[in-house]
């Protein structure tokens, strides 16, 4: 446990300089699908407004909001620091993230990437239900909130209303052993409710509303997919589903933040501080340890210690043995 958990004190915020200092579980394959997916929509022409339920401290969210195109608009529904609706929430916060999950935190990391900030609604994901935002017309919607059933069932009938015809949602924790509720309420809405499943990576669910084939097709024949992705078929109720594993090879590093310079720079000049500082404690140990081998020098050439010398090789042992007991007294 830290300082700060221990004090209740808010962590101090940390500037990232790179996409992968800001906290969270963000991995590459799952970075590349989100970056794969919304930017086949825009070569396709297809526009939208993009919805994350859930966003713990911008990872993902800085990777979405890229995205954003001129018309639309980029949503951000978390609770943050605020309280949860229910005890079973409350709870799963206070064990998860209660301690580092900040709305400061989040907006902070978010604008070291980008120069405004998405529309935050803090709150719980369910008061987006009944209209609070416009139906069909999303195109991508990321969902990692609560892990709670009956909470994923909800942010999944809210991404269905809003999603356009062919938009694609993505599921996080879908089959994590510590997440039963959201694979339960994931596969529930691909066998009772019409979810077509496109990809899946180790973390996160890919499925649409809409036709899954010609996304599955692209990705198939790898098209614009990084060379180190390794795609397999699986076959669930009959459809096809595509799992992705492999290598992060060939997936481009995400762009650094504005504070990436100033601290690269500070990184470079703290290094070479304490280089000068270690190679001034070398020099000094150096000049400690010739000034010990000069005394000690100094001291076997003094004339007593010079004679003794001399003495104990020249006499025979037995008078040298003799002189040494007559000084001993």
């Amino acid at each position: 446990m830290t300082d700060t958990a221990l004090t209740g004190e808010q962590p101090r915020l940390v500037e990232p300089a790179v996409l992968d200092d800001v906290p969270g579980w963000f991995w590459d394959h799952d970075r590349h699908l989100f970056e794969w997916f919304l930017g086949r929509q825009e070569k396709a022409g297809v526009t939208g407004d993009l919805l994350e339920m859930g966003a713990y401290l911008g990872r993902s969210a800085i990777v979405i909001g890229e995205h954003l195109q001129d018309g639309e608009t980029f949503t951000v529904c978390d609770l943050f620091d605020s309280d949860a609706p229910d005890d079973e929430n409350a709870a799963e916060m206070d064990m998860s993230y209660r301690k580092t999950l900040t709305r400061s935190a989040f907006e902070s990391n978010y604008l070291s990437f980008h120069e405004r900030l998405p529309e935050i609604i803090q709150a719980p994901t369910s008061t987006l239900a009944g209209g609070r935002v416009p139906a069909g017309s999303f195109r991508f919607i990321h969902i990692d909130a609560s892990h709670l059933y009956e909470h994923v069932v909800g942010d999944l009938q809210v991404a269905r209303v809003a999603l356009e015809p062919h938009g694609v949602v993505v599921l996080d924790d879908y089959r994590s052993a510590h997440t039963p509720g959201v694979a339960a309420a994931t596969w529930e809405a691909v066998f009772n409710h019409g979810l077509k499943p496109i990809v899946l990576t180790e973390c996160k669910f890919y499925g649409t509303w809409g036709d899954p084939d010609q996304a599955q097709l692209d990705l198939l024949h790898g098209v614009d997919l990084a060379e180190g992705c390794q795609l397999s078929v699986e076959t669930v109720n009959e459809r096809r589903v595509l799992r992705i594993t492999g290598s992060s090879e060939g997936i481009e590093p995400f762009r650094v933040s504005r504070h990436h310079d100033r601290l690269t720079a500070e990184a470079a000049r703290r290094e070479a501080v304490e280089a000068r500082r270690e190679a001034e404690r070398a020099q000094e140990q150096a000049a400690a340890d010739l000034a010990g081998r000069r005394a000690r020098a100094a001291e076997r050439r003094r004339p007593t210690n010079v004679a003794k010398r001399v003495a104990g090789d020249l006499l025979p042992p037995v008078v040298t043995s003799a002189i040494r007991r007559a000084r001993r007294g």
